[in-house]
């Protein structure tokens, strides 16, 4: 094995606008000559729902090739690691090859984050939408004690990442459910859904549970995000923009912005760097 050295480290948070509120990310500038199993190691030590590793790309259209890790597995595709990972990217001096637009290479191919908005957004990658079984439904439903006609809707979605989606019948409904009764690998990750009541400001509340992070709910969901964003779009409901808040049960103040641009879905949402500095591996 190499021997180690010291590389430059970022942590930040990302999607909210108050520091310490949404979800943690630690960013390995430079993973270069990094193993697999020292890569995992490290995310496991961070302890945080994905650490991620900046590399060359190999895709000479993009700007740089992320891996991304839970504390005990690498995701081919998430969320909040791109967005964060990208903002860690340009604080250390890159600039993109196109102004106003970094393409990221990670597992699911090519990611475009958009930089010329007031938020900065990546494109939603596609996402296969498939019913959910009813015997699944079922199980779920009970096992989260759910009133059944509190479920208004199901959907099993991928992304790269899979996740079973519950839509209930308003934001209380999905802010009442206890995490504490599923956790992973048991059952798969967990999407939940509900609309805030008309003029109350945010659109809909979502939860995660089950995150493969080992954690009973994960903080803000990118990726899960993007998958609902491309769920909501094919049922005609995601026709300009959308506030979702996430985090708001475990005291985090998560913010995820959905638009359509064009023909792109857009997952938006702001990045705080909190802790610049270097870490020795």
């Amino acid at each position: 094995m190499p021997a180690a050295r010291t590389r430059p480290f970022v942590q930040c948070d990302v999607f909210t606008a108050t520091p310490t509120k949404g979800n943690g990310l630690a960013v390995v500038l430079d993973g270069t000559g990094l193993t697999d199993d020292q890569m995992q190691g490290f995310a496991a030590w961070t302890n945080l729902a994905e650490t991620t590793f900046l590399l060359q790309p190999e895709d000479p259209a993009a700007d740089y090739r992320l891996r991304i890790f839970t504390p005990t597995r690498e995701m081919p595709f998430a969320g909040h690691p791109t967005l964060g990972s990208c903002a860690a990217w340009l604080h250390s001096g890159h600039a993109p090859k196109t102004p106003g637009k970094v393409i990221q290479q990670c597992g699911v191919g090519l990611v475009e984050i958009d930089q010329t908005g007031a938020t900065p957004a990546f494109a939603a990658p596609p996402t296969r939408i498939e019913p959910m079984p009813d015997d699944l439904k079922s199980r779920l439903t009970t096992v989260l004690d759910l009133n059944p006609g509190d479920v208004s809707g199901a959907a099993l979605l991928n992304n790269g990442p899979a996740w079973q989606v519950l839509e209930l019948t308003s934001a209380e409904a999905v802010l009442a459910v206890e995490s504490a009764s599923v956790r992973w690998p048991e059952y798969r990750p967990i999407g939940l859904i509900g609309a805030h009541a008309p003029g109350t400001g945010p659109d809909y509340e979502v939860r995660m549970l089950a995150p493969s992070s080992g954690m009973s709910e994960d903080p803000i969901t990118g990726s899960l995000n993007a998958a609902l964003a491309h769920w909501l779009h094919g049922q005609g409901r995601l026709t300009g923009a959308l506030l979702i808040h996430q985090g708001t049960r475990i005291g985090r103040a998560g913010r995820v912005h959905m638009s359509v641009d064009r023909n792109r879905i857009l997952i938006g949402g702001q990045t705080h760097i909190l802790i610049d500095g270097s870490v020795t591996l």
